[in-house]
């Protein structure tokens, strides 16, 4: 009797787990469903707004743009450009000739330049500084009136590749970098033990995936400009600084610092990054707050590096080398109990 009873035991409690198993036992409360619809509610109007508001509402604020031409011409110009495009929308800055105008454009300081003078006018551009900057000054130079030098014959003095004329190379590899940093923070923390390991793991990984991103948007592509080897290295550093925060996040909170950094680098980074127009067409501080994320420096810099000689690269690089500093630094602290 005994040994039927135990029997019975094993055979019930087999059961309560085959039932728990397959979805049986007490049922869901109502409580935790209506939690859990809000909860993924919630993510998808983040993650719809992180990526539709900024596009929506894209536009000029602030768009630096040399002018060289006499005092009382410029404000006509900036009258005009304040109509068309909205006041507060470009930023004009005097300089003194075409030269300083061309300067200021290798240098990255500004867009574009108007250039306006007894002979006639011109507008000066740069397509690989910005395409949509690009467009909306060719946009404004077909409409200046005549009595002021217009139209303006436009000289675009660093064009995008012949592969590449609207610049989708460059935008499209900012969600690859930021997905090859995580997935290389990602498997340095949970398949390598050891510290230095997994740096020296993270380190091999960020340099293989910015080899592999440069051969395939300016090697396969054609998509970027310059030196092949500088340009694998400004993605190399972009893949490290977001999987060195991955890495140092596992270690502090466990597998949740894999998911933390995703929502920011994808929901804020990607969408905020610029690299598909500018961070002064993004809404007013969205463009800033951008720039100091890793997939906005490191497009900020990649597109320096690759056809400005790495003029104006300065602060993104700093940002990248603050992230990377950061996640040493967490990689430092004790490990998350796993007990």
């Amino acid at each position: 009797m005994a040994l039927q009873l135990q029997e019975q035991d094993r055979h019930d409690g087999g059961g309560r787990e085959v039932a728990t198993a397959a979805g049986g036992g007490e049922p869901t409360q109502w409580s935790r469903i209506a939690a859990l619809a809000v909860g993924v509610a919630t993510l998808l109007f983040v993650i719809g707004t992180a990526f539709a508001w900024p596009a929506v509402n894209a536009g000029p604020r602030d768009l630096p743009v040399a002018v060289v031409a006499p005092p009382a011409v410029a404000e006509q110009i900036g009258g005009a450009l304040a109509q068309g495009a909205g006041e507060g929308a470009f930023d004009l800055r005097p300089v003194a000739d075409r030269a300083a105008a061309e300067q200021a454009i290798a240098d990255r300081e500004v867009y574009g330049a108007i250039v306006l003078g007894p002979g006639g006018g011109e507008l000066l551009t740069a397509t690989a500084a910005s395409p949509a900057v690009a467009q909306l000054l060719g946009q404004f130079a077909a409409n200046v009136p005549p009595q002021v030098g217009g139209p303006l014959p436009v000289t675009d003095l660093v064009p995008l590749p012949a592969d590449d004329q609207r610049g989708a190379g460059l935008a499209s590899a900012v969600l690859p970098l930021v997905i090859a940093g995580i997935i290389s923070g990602a498997a340095s923390a949970l398949a390598v033990r050891g510290r230095g390991r997994q740096l020296s793991t993270l380190a091999v990984l960020a340099v293989a995936g910015g080899l592999v991103l440069g051969a395939v948007s300016q090697l396969w592509l054609g998509a970027l400009g310059g030196s092949y080897w500088a340009n694998a290295g400004v993605l190399a550093l972009g893949i490290a600084s977001v999987g060195a925060v991955v890495l140092g996040l596992v270690r502090l909170i466990g597998y949740a610092g894999i998911g933390l950094t995703a929502l920011v680098m994808v929901l804020l980074g990607s969408p905020l990054s610029g690299a598909q127009s500018a961070p002064e067409m993004l809404p007013a501080g969205w463009g800033t707050l951008g720039q100091l994320l890793p997939p906005g420096a490191t497009g900020t810099a990649l597109r320096s590096v690759a056809w400005f000689d790495g003029a104006a690269s300065g602060p993104a690089f700093l940002v990248l080398s603050c992230w990377l500093t950061a996640g040493l630094l967490l990689l430092l602290l004790p490990a998350r109990s796993r007990a």
